[in-house]
């Protein structure tokens, strides 16, 4: 009998065991959320007169407010910093409740109560909302654009997007220009107006997306770069990588791809601007090995900075590429390509790699972090991309790295180099790291018989050098945390 008795009990529960592993909820799907109330701009849980104040403190400068607080803002969800959501918020903040601030308001339709809150996935990418307000800083703008952008024709929706964004970046580097220009030295100010007036002309000539491009480009530079404290080898080392872009389309270089010269004429050019451009007087030809193998330091740098490629965490990286994946100014600059051996000069590939970096250094705090981490994100979308067939790919998007700069022809080539080089100029110095770099092309260019072609990527390669020495030096990170 008694056996009996654990036999049955022994029975049921294992059919109860069993019942509860297959019938019982459990927990399929873990996502951490954040709970947030649109409008509560001080995060205390409540709509006030403290969340207006916070509000005025926003408009003095919303760009340097970071991405969740002016998502907050953006109460109507249209994606937009608007006159609406100040309205809503006013509105709201009047009555405090959101039962009586829908049922007291008129002639508009108020968001339901329950719209007022939203579950963010914390591993979602924050879009920041596009600035969309009449501001009166707009009287202060050194564009003569500005007053009319928004009355531009709107009957296409990416016509209007466009237009959106223009009006954004104008507004932003106006903020910025406003906090900088009693401290901008002279050439800064000359590159400055130099930078406008080419917007000026690409707003005359209806060119807009590389007005957009532009205008972004003019906003990293006031928002990040200072070359007050830099060294005078900083602050020329772009006019010799404009004299290498200009090179690629002169006469002297034509003759060269029809043979009517040689390599060392071309040498020779750029040799002529080293040393009058930066002091330096090398010959190409008889350039040494890139790496000298009996110099110690350049082991400890090298341990160094795969120490930090290393100790990169999975949460930095997917912090990256969902801003690589999601953020609008970073895909406008990164979806400008062009066929395949057009972009000679290397226009398309600078833009995109500075907010990478930017981006990258405001996860990490710290440039060599920053540069790990960016060394190592070259390297992640490789195998979502080869995994699409080629005949599905267009021909003038990058093969190699689909959400990364370069070309089809460049792929993450030229994004390495950015970094890598950008990278040594830190662990040593900017000179050393562009004789470096021009020993490592040099290498190259000898192995390929001195081709036109190979002539190519050597010059190409050494303005994308040049772009990531002169970048990751002047970023100035006291200026870029201060802009959340």
């Amino acid at each position: 009998m008694y056996k009996r008795t654990v036999i049955v009990f022994l029975l049921i529960l294992t059919i109860g065991i069993t019942g509860t592993i297959l019938y019982l909820p459990t927990n399929r799907v873990k996502i951490d959320s954040e709970l947030l109330m649109l409008g509560d701009l001080n995060n205390d849980n409540q709509w006030d007169e403290k969340d207006i104040d916070e509000l005025n403190s926003i408009l003095q400068n919303p760009f340097m407010k970071n991405r969740l607080l002016q998502y907050k803002v953006d109460i109507n969800q249209n994606a937009l910093f608007d006159d609406e959501d100040i309205l809503f918020l006013k509105h709201l903040c009047n009555y405090k409740n959101p039962y009586f601030a829908h049922e007291k308001i008129q002639d508009i339709i108020f968001p339901q109560p329950r719209e007022l809150y939203r579950y963010l996935p914390k591993y979602e990418y924050i879009q920041q909302p596009l600035f969309s307000i009449k501001h009166d800083i707009i009287h202060k703008s050194p564009f003569s654009f500005l007053q009319s952008i928004k009355n531009q024709d709107e009957s296409s929706y990416y016509s209007a997007e466009i237009f959106k964004e223009i009006y954004n970046e104008a507004i932003r580097f106006t903020f910025a220009l406003e906090m900088r220009k009693k401290e901008l030295t002279d050439i800064e100010h000359d590159y400055m107006e130099h930078k406008i007036q080419i917007c000026e002309e690409l707003f005359k000539e209806k060119q807009y997306y590389r007005l957009l491009l532009s205008l972004i480009s003019l906003v990293e530079d006031a928002e990040t770069l200072s070359i007050s404290s830099q060294s005078k080898f900083i602050q020329k080392v772009l006019y010799f990588r404009d004299n290498l872009k200009n090179l690629l389309v002169s006469k002297q270089y034509k003759d060269f791809e029809n043979g009517k010269s040689d390599y060392l004429t071309i040498f020779k050019i750029i040799e002529s601007h080293l040393n009058a451009d930066l002091n330096i007087s090398v010959k190409l030809d008889i350039l040494p090995s890139a790496r000298d193998f009996t110099d110690l330091e350049n082991y400890i740098d090298r341990v160094e900075w795969q120490v930090y490629k290393s100790n990169t965490s999975k949460e930095d990286f997917e912090k990256l590429v969902l801003y690589a994946q999601y953020d609008k100014r970073y895909l406008r600059a990164v979806s400008r390509t062009t066929p395949k051996h057009q972009d000679i000069q290397l226009n398309n590939h600078n833009l995109p790699m500075i907010l990478l970096f930017r981006e990258s250094l405001r996860i990490t705090k710290n440039k060599k972090a920053a540069l790990g981490l960016l060394d190592e994100a070259v390297r992640i979308p490789m195998g979502w991309v080869k995994n699409i067939p080629k005949n599905m790919l267009p021909s003038s998007i990058a093969l190699e790295n689909f959400l990364l700069p370069g070309n089809k022809e460049d792929g993450s080539d030229k994004t390495r180099h950015w970094s890598v080089f950008g990278g040594v100029s830190i662990y040593k110095n900017p000179k050393e790291s562009l004789i470096l770099a021009l020993k490592r092309e040099n290498q190259d260019l000898k192995t390929n018989g001195y081709s036109v072609e190979a002539m190519n990527e050597f010059i190409r390669d050494t303005i994308a050098n040049v772009n990531g020495i002169y970048y990751v030096v002047s970023l100035n990170p006291h200026l870029l945390f201060e802009i959340k």
